[in-house]
């Protein structure tokens, strides 16, 4: 799996990303369309996954390979270009969906577990 496609594992990454934090909202008992939505933008938005991943790094809370992802994903020359935030936010963004998509392709559900609880605070 680690010589897949960057973009195609964020591609992935993102919406395995989005269901865990939807599941968290509702969880945690919030119900209204409207509030789900604005919350969910705190974990979703390029600028919230960004730190969220900077974060980690700091930490030293990922492993080699996980790093390695992140940084491939990061690194990535995409011809696309990000609509509300800068290059280097929107890589960042990009890397944490394509570890995610890395990790639900190596079926490692616990280690997806494990950092979306980081994420969330749980």
């Amino acid at each position: 799996m680690e010589n897949k496609n960057v973009l195609a594992l964020a591609y992935l990454g993102d919406a395995i990303y989005e269901c865990y934090i939807r599941e968290y909202l509702l969880k945690k008992g919030t119900e209204k369309v409207k509030e789900l939505q604005a919350l969910a933008v705190s974990y979703v938005s390029a600028k919230s996954q960004c730190q969220f991943v900077k974060a980690m790094i700091e930490q030293k809370f990922l492993s080699e390979k996980e790093l390695d992802v992140v940084l491939r994903a990061r690194n990535h020359k995409s011809h696309k270009s990000p609509k509300n935030t800068d290059v280097a936010t929107y890589k960042y963004a990009t890397g944490l969906e394509a570890l995610i998509g890395f990790l639900y392709l190596e079926q490692n559900k616990t280690r997806i577990d494990e950092i979306m609880k980081w994420i969330t605070g749980e």
